[in-house]
């Protein structure tokens, strides 16, 4: 038994990444950008607003992984979580989206604020309840391969409201951020109330264990579990730079105007989504930590080539955007199902199941990942750069954050990750020892719902 579910569960799974990928985009490209650019805020007060938010963001992290750890209820242990977020990002959603000329900083930190407690909610309890979805090394590649494309599909999708909304009704930026709210708000509670309907959660008995701050410092000593956040901390870092500079970047520097910068971040995440299947593909057959180190070497490249693309829109151009897009989703989904593996790693060694946690630690370093990559807009005020006065220092300040910084932090995560040492040999042994143990001592967990989707039978030629 493989621990295979069907496409169709898988893909109901991955229906809440629409939306919060529909958010979680903008928070990094657009609204920093729209704040500055539309709304009137300096570029050093929004910097400083999207970085410390964020950063205070992470305490909640450990706990919240830990209260679901200790969740149970009749639906499970990361369920509940997932559909508490919804209404919480709706609100903050309405209000980052729909702000107006004139409001202030203090709103935008009060939106914040709210919008990182909920999205926490959500993507960690949706991220967490994955990792239970199969025991299986390959197969939990799989499951974040379909996590993956939700997200990339829901950027996509976020990323059309714009232009299709200047061509169709002649709308402006303002017009189309505000759509772009509406798509998330819309959306939130129709995907996580399909999610819960169609994928269950297998029950577990009630267990009296710490899970707090001093447990999560402990997962973080772990040695695999540190070299799988440094990498993912850089190869998140190196992206969210270069998508926080894009605007800028293809504006000032590529000579586009914001209509056709939109469709070559638009031909970007394409490119990403096309990504999704071919990683894990290369996991199979490499082992996730070789996909990991391939698809960094394939990012540095082509992301230094962006730079010596021509001036305006150009087929060499949407190329080397297409092959700079194509590693985009190996990171995300490689290590979250790596992640998954220390789980049961965890498990062997302590006797206790800490997903919940695991994936708190695996959410922090996204978050500050993200959280770095707006303070970019801190630094490059620093280097010269002023979005409404070209300069010959600026403009080389933003060529090399844009372009050289992100493939530099790539490369790093290919030396870090070679030295990975949980491969698919090793998760097999952990996996035969837990069996062992748990037939010995079988837990009072009963099966999963009556609607979850059983697990399938494996096929001669497995996926």
């Amino acid at each position: 038994m493989t621990g295979r579910r069907s496409s169709w569960t898988l893909a109901a799974f991955a229906a809440p990444c629409l939306p919060l990928a529909a958010l979680g985009l903008p928070l990094v490209v657009y609204l920093p950008e729209y704040y500055v650019s539309e709304l009137g805020l300096s570029l050093s007060v929004v910097g400083s607003a999207f970085l410390l938010v964020r950063l205070a963001d992470i305490i909640l992290d450990p706990i919240l992984g830990g209260m679901m750890d200790r969740t149970r209820t009749r639906i499970g242990r990361f369920r509940p979580w997932l559909a508490a977020g919804a209404p919480v990002l709706m609100i903050a959603a309405f209000a980052l989206f729909m702000a107006k000329p004139g409001v202030g900083p203090l709103y935008l930190w009060l939106s914040l604020l709210v919008c990182y407690l909920g999205y926490s909610m959500a993507v960690l309890s949706h991220t967490a309840w994955g990792a239970v979805l199969s025991p299986d090394y390959q197969q939990r590649s799989r499951v974040y391969g379909w996590w993956s494309a939700g997200n990339v599909v829901g950027m996509i999708l976020v990323l059309l409201l714009p232009p299709l909304l200047a061509i169709a009704f002649k709308g402006d930026h303002a017009a189309g951020i505000h759509a772009m709210g509406w798509f998330i708000i819309v959306l939130l509670p129709l995907t996580f109330v399909l999610a819960m309907t169609v994928v269950g959660e297998k029950n577990v008995p009630p267990v009296k264990h710490e899970a707090g701050f001093k447990q999560y410092l402990g997962l973080i000593k772990r040695p695999s579990v540190q070299k799988l956040l440094l990498a993912d901390l850089l190869m998140g870092l190196a992206p969210g730079i270069s998508g926080a500079l894009f605007f800028f970047f293809f504006e000032r520097i590529k000579g586009f105007d914001k209509a056709t910068a939109g469709i070559m971040l638009l031909v970007y995440f394409v490119a990403a989504l096309g990504g999704s299947p071919i990683w894990p593909a290369v996991a199979k057959r490499l082992g996730k930590h070789r996909a990991l180190a391939i698809a960094a070497v394939v990012y540095a490249v082509f992301q230094v080539a962006s730079v010596f693309i021509p001036r305006g829109f150009s087929v060499i151009g949407v190329v080397s955007l297409i092959l700079a897009g194509l590693p985009y989703s190996a990171a995300p989904l490689l290590v979250r199902s790596m992640m998954a593996d220390i789980g049961d790693e965890e498990r062997l060694a302590s006797g206790v199941d800490r997903t919940g946690l695991l994936y708190a630690v695996v959410n922090g370093t996204v978050k500050l990942g993200h959280a770095l990559a707006i303070g970019v807009f801190l630094l490059l005020a620093q280097l010269g750069f002023d979005p409404k006065a070209p300069s010959a220092q600026g403009d080389a300040a933003l060529i090399g954050l844009f372009g050289f910084v992100p493939a530099v932090l790539a490369l790093l995560v290919c030396a870090i990750i070679l030295r990975y040492r949980l491969d698919a040999t090793a998760h097999a042994e952990i996996r035969r020892q837990l069996d062992e143990r748990d037939a010995a001592e079988p837990l009072p967990s009963p099966s999963p719902e009556p609607h979850v989707s059983p697990l399938l039978a494996p096929k001669p030629a497995a996926e």
